[in-house]
């Protein structure tokens, strides 16, 4: 770790975006607009359990190149695609997303599913015949045990879609192959279903779990039921698949081989490695790259959301300035946030949002969000008021020498200058940079040595209630900031329960309105995926996806 000096670089309501992004040594301009997408699919789809194309070729070894080797092995522990990237191809899941479409639930070892009137009971019907890769039979034993830990984790061990299932009271297993799920009070089908079908919650075995004390972190090929099975690995290098022979989904997987090259995520190293063939397709392209890729003869370039938000936070318990309400409020009001997605735009793509995902159809249209302050273009108003703000909280004069701690990730080091700069000139509020290691960064912020830190956290789920626990409840495991609000909590639980559409969109819009003006956190944007593959590989569509979490089994993948 290391304290930076200042830098000297100003930001100013009166000195235009271009100026300033110029002072940054950032030239052009250039926005993402986000596409919508629509709901999960319902309980209706029970019957599309996914099937190999029939143009489908076999043989062949996929290239992939996604992130940074995982510090673990945990899949159920980790929160970052180093781990669900290279592994999710070993293991399955109780329901799916469709690869067709990353949206549609489908059935996986699920069979078929029922869920009672009143919504507090899903019953599974799971698949018989279905093998762990060490030769067990799978059965509702597993499950179970999966579940239990995801929902009850023992000591020690911490699960972030633990929050998913907090409804969830007893698991019981009717018989080998059937399963049911009773909660104490219902909640939405599309949510529960989209719990159940997270890439992120894969089925292990009893044993397994049993053996290693409920801990699989230094467990590097547990057994799964998935369509490709361990080869070998090389330690921050490639993890190396190959095709499940006795593979329950007849027909799949395509290829034979699967090698999994941990390249760091925008990196030149990953643009470098697929733009000259080393990789058939690479996953967070970095912008640059991915527009070269673009115009190549040969090569498909893909672009979706992420279940991502840029951010950073304020220290409440520790800053007493930054306990007050106003003060943070001032601060949200202070960023420029389209000059911000330009400090970035050639390392990694992003767009502009607020509270909830900018791209969901429960949250204030973008449209409509950027006529608000602090997400117009013309930042004078915007300005005008938090410096009102900060007056009206005792704070006109400004705040000095706050530890501002920033991940070691390129994007995090070019805002947190932007930002310094802005706070500084807009609102007289003087910090420190302190880059440090990421693993170091979480640790550091759930201890709260800091002031402001900078970062990004994702959401299991595209639904309002994921992000209002994970990210803003008042235990949630990635409130950082350590805030509270009882109206937001108590609306938050409304939002939990109610069951018409219509209505809980009209609660998030009451969420939005209150952490607008009581900010847990201050969003900078929102990140998008940059994907490209050279047109002999065949199968994928990501461009509906909603995140990069529950369609990377490759199952669905062929070579031409």
């Amino acid at each position: 770790m290391s304290d930076q000096a200042p830098v000297t670089r100003s930001f100013t309501p009166s000195v235009d975006r271009r100026t300033f992004l110029k002072g940054m040594g950032v030239g052009g301009a250039g926005l993402v607009v986000a596409s919508r997408l629509s709901a999960p699919g319902p309980a209706a789809a029970q019957d599309a359990t996914f099937r190999p194309d029939p143009a489908a070729k076999r043989g062949g070894t996929l290239r992939y190149g996604i992130l940074s080797a995982a510090a673990h092995f945990d899949v159920h522990q980790s929160g970052t695609v180093a781990n669900i990237g290279p592994q999710s191809p070993m293991y399955d899941t109780l329901l799916r997303r469709s690869p067709k479409d990353g949206q549609t639930v489908i059935p996986d070892l699920a069979q078929r599913w029922e869920i009672a009137p009143d919504g507090k009971k899903y019953t599974f019907h799971l698949r018989k015949g279905v093998k762990f890769h060490d030769g067990a039979d799978f059965t509702a034993e597993d499950v179970k045990a999966t579940y239990d830990r995801i929902v009850r984790p023992p000591k020690g061990i911490v699960i972030p879609r633990t929050p998913l299932f907090a409804t969830v009271g007893d698991i019981v297993v009717v018989d080998p192959h059937k399963i049911e799920f009773r909660l104490t009070e219902a909640r939405p089908k599309a949510y529960m279903l989209g719990a159940f079908s997270s890439g992120w919650n894969i089925i292990v075995r009893k044993k397994t779990l049993d053996d290693n004390q409920g801990n699989l972190r230094q467990v590097m090929n547990y057994p799964g039921t998935g369509p490709f099975k361990h080869v070998s690995r090389q330690d921050k290098e490639v993890w190396i698949m190959e095709r499940n022979q006795d593979y329950w989904n007849k027909g799949l997987p395509s290829v034979d081989r699967l090698e999994i090259y941990n390249l760091p995520p925008f990196s030149p190293e990953l643009g470098s490695s697929f733009l000259s063939g080393k990789v058939d397709y690479a996953r967070l392209l970095d912008p640059v790259s991915w527009r070269k890729a673009k115009g190549m003869q040969g090569v498909t370039p893909g672009v979706f959301n992420q279940s991502v938000i840029q951010a950073f936070w304020t220290n409440m318990a520790k800053n007493k300035a930054l306990a007050d309400p106003r003060v943070r409020r001032a601060i949200h009001l202070a960023m420029d946030r389209h000059a911000l997605v330009e400090v970035v735009k050639d390392t990694a793509p992003m767009q502009v949002g607020g509270f909830v995902y900018p791209f969901h159809p429960m949250s204030t249209p973008r449209a409509e969000l950027e006529k608000k302050l602090g997400y117009q273009t013309d930042m004078k108003p915007a300005v005008q008021e938090a410096r009102r703000l900060m007056k009206e909280a005792g704070y006109g004069n400004g705040l000095k020498g706050l530890d501002f701690m920033v991940r070691d990730i390129a994007t995090f080091k070019l805002w947190a200058v932007a930002i310094q700069a802005m706070l500084r000139e807009a609102l007289n509020i003087e910090s420190n940079l302190r880059v440090v290691q990421t693993s170091v960064w979480f640790d550091e912020a759930v201890a709260g040595n800091f002031d402001l830190a900078i970062s990004a956290i994702v959401s299991s789920l595209m639904d309002p209630s994921d992000i209002f626990s994970a990210w803003y409840g008042k235990d949630g495991p990635q409130n950082y900031s350590r805030w509270t609000n009882p109206a937001f909590h108590d609306l938050a639980s409304q939002i939990d329960k109610e069951l018409d559409d219509t209505k809980r969109k009209a609660l998030v819009r009451k969420a939005e309105d209150i952490l607008e003006s009581d900010p847990p956190l201050i969003p900078i944007s929102y990140e998008q995926i940059y994907d490209a593959w050279y047109n002999k590989v065949h199968g994928q569509n990501p461009s509906t996806y909603f995140g990069i979490y529950d369609v990377v089994r490759w199952d669905n993948v062929w070579l031409a």
